[in-house]
């Protein structure tokens, strides 16, 4: 990698770190080792393709998406400890954010890693049903099936949050 490109790189590492970190701490449930290992491995990734890559924000997620899903496939699911909260944004009451939080995060953890993901992919990151089932490698009918899934598993688990979760469907 020329200085250029490295350069490049830098300021894009140093301008979407927190956008990915966020990312990753939803891909994990919130263990935020995890995600920190995530976020490093999707750059890791990226930093050998950079020169070929013209659209480094999708690739480096894409790459977080499929990473994360690989390491479900090889570990299986086990139980996680959350030991820290993302970082807050401003504008609304952070009590009520903080409890919400806090309940959407404890529901999160009870559902399947592929559940999981496909709500951080639709809801989160805001993708396509297509675009979904292409970066899981399944049907869209799954991607459809799974959210719906989901979310009744979601309203079951945290009925607080079934007023929020009403408006996504």
């Amino acid at each position: 990698m020329n200085a250029a490109d490295e350069q490049g790189f830098r300021e894009f590492v140093s301008a979407r770190s927190p956008a990915l970190m966020r990312l990753g701490f939803m891909l994990t449930s919130g263990d935020q080792h995890e995600a920190e290992d995530l976020v490093q491995a999707a750059l890791a990734k990226l930093a050998a393709k950079w020169r070929r890559v013209e659209a480094p924000e999708a690739y480096v997620r894409q790459i977080m998406y499929r990473q994360k899903v690989n390491w479900w496939r090889m570990i299986g699911r086990r139980g996680k400890v959350i030991q820290v909260v993302p970082p807050d944004r401003p504008g609304a009451d952070r009590a009520q954010q903080s409890e919400r939080r806090i309940v959407l995060r404890d529901a999160l953890t009870k559902l399947t890693p592929r559940q999981r993901a496909v709500l951080v992919l639709r809801y989160f990151e805001d993708l396509s049903e297509d675009r979904i089932a292409n970066m899981l490698g399944c049907s869209v009918g799954t991607v459809r099936s799974t959210t719906q899934r989901s979310l009744a598993r979601l309203r079951q688990i945290a009925p607080e949050l079934a007023a929020e979760l009403e408006a996504t469907t």
